[in-house]
């Protein structure tokens, strides 16, 4: 079985042990089926994020946009058409069914030059004192540009994934959702603060200027509210290029789940290798432990050279939310799923983690995306959101 230990601060002496549990599964051709999954033979299906609402019911917002032969494979297909659909369950790790698509780029209803027109993606659920929070990514197409400039070579592909941005909207409950009964506002959330990249840019920041973690994009956001101080923590990637590319990791500031969110000059998450080099991290997703009295931070650890151990998902832990450190394990969770009939399934894909977490700050269900082979090429839909369930074990050290 697969087992993390979260290690606490000296002055606690509870430890927690997880333990991922098999889930409800079988393989049918390029997919798995079955209730501990949310997949759709018309569609593409990645990351969803979760939260139980005051019904008592287990809502999920995720990713999803159209297949087939006539459209893009997947690498070009999510940047150019993702959408964001609902789906509602009676239980935390099963059972979800397809409610509506609730968010798409605004050009599918008029509006090209809306700064999401293009697509939208990556969602991230969050409750705060009553009210439901969706914060995803957005971006549009700025046009093919002038001859000679450094963006002139890039695909359509290139440049919308060169323009996104984190958006938000708010909503009282689901059924407001459903009907469209949102402000949706004409500004996002958080836009880069620097554009540098060697070539193949566009609109570049002036020469000598120097690079901040929001570099050309902000994408994949994790919120989180400080108890110490009550504020709002927005966690992001950006890419930079020294020379090659690598993903980076900040976070913003702000005194309202709503913002404006101000962006620290420092970097998060970075995690320096014995030869001076920073191992390259994506899809944070970051939560208070109550008990415990500190954050942690799931993602996808590229390499394998954060846990020095196989690619998968890793964990830091903080005091403060912004210095993070690696615990004395820091692998999370490998490439693998384990089925009921005691198969363990490798899975190419396992990323995308979101996490619901107990009052507590244990957390009880992981849902990744997922796929069992290589998707970039395909235009099947043969990708999905699992639904792992945890189980949590406190002992004293």
């Amino acid at each position: 079985m697969l087992t993390t230990l979260f290690y606490c601060n000296p002055i606690k002496t509870d430890s927690l042990q997880v333990i991922a549990k098999p889930i409800d599964a079988t393989i049918k051709g390029n997919i798995l089926i079955g209730p501990s999954v949310l997949n759709d033979p018309n569609r593409f299906v990645w990351g969803g994020s979760v939260v139980k609402g005051n019904d008592g019911k287990y809502h999920m917002l995720y990713s999803t946009w159209e297949c087939g032969d006539s459209l893009p494979a997947f690498s070009n297909s999510w940047v150019l058409h993702s959408k964001i659909a609902y789906a509602v369950s009676d239980f935390p790790d099963r059972d979800f069914n397809f409610q509506k698509i609730v968010l798409k780029g605004r050009a599918l209803m008029g509006d090209s030059l809306a700064w999401d027109a293009q697509m939208v993606h990556n969602p991230h659920l969050k409750k705060f004192n009553g009210k439901y929070y969706l914060y995803y990514i957005g971006s549009k197409d700025p046009g093919i540009q002038p001859e000679g400039s450094p963006g002139s070579q890039l695909s359509k592909r290139d440049r919308v994934q060169q323009n996104q941005k984190i958006g938000l909207i708010v909503f009282d409950n689901f059924e407001q959702l459903l009907a469209g009964n949102f402000k949706r506002s004409n500004t996002p959330l958080l836009a880069p603060r620097t554009r540098v990249k060697p070539n193949n840019i566009i609109n570049p920041s002036p020469e000598g200027t120097v690079t901040k973690p929001d570099n050309i994009i902000v994408v994949n956001p994790s919120v989180v509210q400080r108890p110490s101080d009550g504020k709002y923590l927005l966690y992001f990637k950006g890419n930079i290029y020294s020379p090659s590319w690598r993903g980076v990791h900040g976070v913003a500031l702000s005194d309202s789940p709503t913002g404006p969110f101000t962006p620290l000059d420092s970097y998060v998450f970075d995690i320096k290798m014995d030869d001076g080099s920073i191992a390259s991290a994506e899809d944070p997703f970051v939560w208070y432990h109550e008990t415990h009295e500190k954050f942690y931070v799931v993602f996808k650890d590229f390499s394998g050279r954060i846990t020095d151990n196989q690619p998968g998902l890793a964990i830091l832990e903080s005091n403060d939310g912004i210095i993070w450190v690696k615990p004395s394990n820091s692998f999370f969770m490998k490439k693998e799923i384990i089925l009921k009939n005691g198969d363990t399934l490798k899975v190419n894909r396992l990323e995308r983690p979101q996490l619901l977490i107990e009052t507590d700050g244990s957390p009880s269900t992981l849902y990744c995306a997922s796929a069992l082979t290589n998707v970039n090429k395909r235009k099947d839909g043969s990708s999905f959101n699992v639904h792992i369930p945890l189980k949590v074990n406190l002992s004293k050290k």
